[in-house]
Parts: structure tokens; sequence; C-alpha cells
């Protein structure tokens, strides 16, 4: 390198190197799908052609047999049922590993990093994902056997999206020893990495067909059953799905295409938008497709469904301007035509909360497990 008059080289060289890094970090928050992320306003409940919701003296929640729509305070202080409390017996909680080696469903995907996607210039509500490709995954499986399971008993059981769900076991454990549900098992999946359009987990998630219900029946079940010695059960009225954003609408669609095997659902933010990838002509507008659709225009599937949403959760949060991407629209909607169809449905619009707010979670999921399992005979197994 040639030195310039009068300016000595390491004061180029680092001058060069400055200008190097300010162009890499402004060429990578141009490429994160963050940086594009507006910060969600706070929604009124009232707000005209939202659902008309019951609305809670601040702290109180909906009696766990109630249907419909209710709107819930801003303070959200956890529930009793959310701590370890003394001389309540304690289940035991086993984990193990899956690897996308020993998957035929799921042998997996990835998408590279601070890149995200562009809309079809001929169809906004169409992403182009360029950057994804096949990427090995491992995910991590919490399966919860509560004190009370009896060996060689058929048991009940929740299968959760994005494990582990320390909150479910403990809730379980407090839920179980008041006989407020059955004695059940728990299976908290981890996804299989990453996020949205392009990612393994959003493959997972956000994909409107059978396939991750497909995933979980032949490739987790079994390994759960042989590892643990246990039974399950085959009826899908002892058989729930739980989820939060994506793993919220994973759990709906689990149970809406294989109405077979799950009858039970609870969702937190869940992610009823456009958030599909690959694109299907079928269901072009991905999880939007619930309520625009498929719930309004077909028959009513067997299904018990509780479903939260707060007020500043997520808006638009990409490049696609499509309309549908406002999860709170998405969740009002939801309640709209669950209510319209005559689903057994609660739904909690929640004050003061963001997109899965642990908060809400940790003051409303005991009420929303007894909620979800109404109708369940406690203590009881069925085949």
């Amino acid at each position: 390198m040639r030195q310039a008059k009068g300016v000595p080289i390491f004061r180029l060289e680092s001058i060069a190197l400055l200008i190097g890094l300010l162009a890499g970090a402004c060429l990578a928050m141009a490429q994160a799908p963050t940086a594009m992320r507006p910060t969600p306003p706070t929604r009124d409940p009232h707000t005209p052609g939202y659902v008309t919701a019951s609305e809670l003296p601040d702290g109180s929640l909906p009696p766990a047999v109630a249907d419909g729509n209710f709107i819930i305070g801003p303070t959200h202080s956890p529930a009793a049922e959310m701590s370890v409390h003394d001389g309540v017996p304690q289940g035991t909680v086993y984990e193990f590993t899956m690897s996308s080696a020993n998957s035929k469903i799921y042998p997996g995907i990835a998408r590279d990093a601070h890149t995200f996607g562009t809309p079809d210039p001929t169809d906004p509500a169409k992403l182009v994902v360029t950057t994804s490709h096949p990427a090995p995954y491992t995910r991590h499986v919490s399966v919860y056997v509560p004190k009370q399971y009896v060996p060689g008993k058929v048991a009940p059981f929740m299968v959760g999206a994005d494990g582990p769900d320390r909150a479910l076991f403990t809730a379980l454990d407090n839920l179980i020893a008041e006989h407020r549900v059955p004695v059940m098992i728990a299976i908290s999946i981890g996804n299989g990495s990453g996020d949205a359009q392009g990612s393994e987990r959003g493959l997972e998630y956000d994909t409107m067909s059978g396939r991750y219900a497909e995933f979980v029946e032949r490739e987790v079940l079994p390994l759960v059953k042989a590892k643990y010695h246990l039974k399950l059960t085959r009826n899908p009225e002892g058989r729930a799905t739980m989820g939060g954003s994506s793993g919220g609408s994973c759990a709906l669609i689990m149970a809406w295409f294989h109405p077979e095997l799950y009858h039970r659902v609870l969702t937190y933010s869940g992610t009823y938008v456009n958030q599909q990838w690959p694109y299907n002509a079928s269901t072009p507008h991905g999880a939007w497709e619930f309520h625009e659709h498929l719930i309004p225009n077909g028959p009513p599937k067997p299904l018990r469904i509780w479903m939260e949403v707060g007020d500043r959760d997520l808006l638009n949060p990409n490049v696609m301007r499509d309309d549908m991407h406002d999860w709170v629209v998405a969740n009002e909607n939801m309640a709209r035509v669950l209510a319209a169809q005559g689903y057994h449905y609660q739904f909690v619009f929640a004050r003061n909360a963001g997109h899965t707010d642990r908060t809400v979670k940790q003051q409303t999921l005991p009420e929303a497990l007894e909620y979800v399992w109404q109708g369940y005979p406690i203590g009881k197994v069925k085949k």
C-alpha cells in the first residue's frame, strides 16, 4: 500500500476498515426482516368491526365453562397454579433429541441469515423466497408424566409447539392435583429452527396441511411411547394441541386437517395470517384462509378452541403489504366465524399485552386448560 502524503498508513487502513464495517452493518440492516418491522399500535377491543365482547374487571378471567368473547384488563398477575407448591405431586419431565437425518417427513431446510423474501410483483399476497435450502437440524422433545399416571393405563395428552414449555408442566401439576383437568401426558416438541417463510419452523407450523400432525403421529409419538412405556389414547376427545404465534396456528392446523386425531386446541397470539410457504394454490392465503374461507364455508368440525390475542399484537411485521398480516384482526375474525358456525370456543382479548405475552400466559393458562378440557371425564381414561 502506498502512503498518501502527510497521512500515516495505519490511519488510512483504520478509515478503510471503519467504512467497510459501516457498509456491512447497513447492508445487514437492509436485509434483516426486523429492520422493517413497525411498532404495533395499541388496538381498542371495541373498534368497529371487532366482535362484541364482555369486558371483565381488571384481574378477572372468564369462567372456565363459558363460551364467547371476553376482554381482560391490563394487570396480569400470575395465577397461583403457575408456581410450585409444597405438598403438590410433581410430575417427571423426560427429554430426548431428534435429528433431521432420521426424519422421512422433515429432512430439514433453512433460510440464509439476514435474508427474508420479496413480494411477487404480480401478487402482493405471495412471497418469493430464493435463499431457502436443505439444512440439517436437531430438535428437543420434553415429555411430562404426572405423578398420578398409572403405568399401563391409557392416558389423554397434549402436544405443544416450541418446547420445552416449563410453565405448562407446572400448571398441570397443580390442576391435576386439584382434579380440574384429567391426569394427562404433555409432549412439548421443539421446532426445527428458524422462523417464517423459508425456515424449517415456518414449514412445520405455517403449512396448511396435515403434514405436521402426521409427523407427530408417525415419528414423535412412537418414540415417546417406546422410551417411557406410556400408553396414549387414540380417542381425539382425549388429545389436545397447544402453541403460540405460528405454533398456535400449527395447533389449529393439526386439529383442522386431522380431526380424527385432535379435538381440543389452545392458542396464544395465533398466526392466522398469510405466512405459508411454499405457496399452495388450494390455500393461497395461508392460515388467513381459516377465517376467510375454511371455517365459514365448511361444516363445523368437532373442535373446542381457546384463543388469546394482545392489544399490541403484531401488525405487518415484514415486507408484505397484503392486508393479511394483522394478528389482532385475524384473531377477531376467527372469533366471528367460530361463533357464526356454532363452535365451542373462548376468545380472550388482553389489554396491555404484546405478542405471545408471557405475563398474560402466566395469568390465563390454568383457566385456558380448564376450558379446553371441559367435557372430558376427570380421573378416567378412554381407549
